[in-house]
Order: structure tokens, then C-alpha cells, then sequence
């Protein structure tokens, strides 16, 4: 398990200042495959071999949203995964959206 999944989403109340690039740098290093968009959101893509593993793997994820109290915009298709997330308080990235996307990319992948 990763550092940053070992860590728990801590809940935005709001007045919160969204990360800078110099301080989410570090952050995204400790991911794989993931990417920055517009100094906004974290995006990342997954594949599965049909439409029943794909959507596993959607509910998966809300289960893990739920517990985390932090919630991913997911887009599901026959065979992929599309995942963003970041902070709407904050209007940008905050920790936790990095510490979202390592426990999504620990979650099991295979299999409905």
C-alpha cells in the first residue's frame, strides 16, 4: 500500500486554498497514470476487456467514495474507466484527491 493510500480523505468545509503546481508536483510523482488537467483535476483512464469488469470496477469505486466522504466524477463504457477528481470547495486539487486516486488505483480490477 502506498503512503498515500495508507492516508484518509479529510473533508473540505470550505475557505480551503487549492494546491499550487509546486505543491501537487510531489504529490502526482507518487501516482502512476495519472494526470493534472489545467492545474485543476486529476484524470486517469482505465481499461478492462469488457463491460461487466468496467462497471465492477465503477462500484467499487463509489463504495470507496462513500467510505472516504470524497466522491470522483466516473464515466463508464464498454471497456474503460474514466475518473476525475478533484475538490469543489476548493476549486482545484487538494490532498485528498491525491490520496483518492491511490487507494482507486489499489482496488481490485479483475473480475465482476
Amino acid at each position: 500500500m502506498s503512503d498515500l493510500a495508507r492516508k484518509p480523505c479529510v473533508p473540505c468545509r470550505g475557505g480551503m486554498a487549492a494546491l499550487r503546481r509546486d505543491e501537487y508536483e510531489p504529490l502526482l510523482k507518487q501516482l502512476s497514470g495519472w494526470e493534472v488537467e489545467g492545474d485543476h483535476h486529476l484524470r486517469k483512464r482505465y481499461a478492462f476487456p469488457d463491460f461487466v469488469t468496467a462497471l465492477a470496477f465503477v462500484n467499487r469505486i463509489g463504495a470507496l467514495a462513500e467510505q472516504e466522504g470524497h466522491h470522483p466524477d466516473l464515466g463508464l463504457a464498454w471497456g474503460r474507466v474514466e475518473v476525475q477528481i478533484f475538490t469543489h470547495k476548493a476549486d482545484g486539487l487538494t490532498e485528498s484527491d491525491f490520496v483518492l486516486a491511490a487507494k482507486i488505483d489499489e482496488l481490485p480490477r479483475a473480475g465482476a
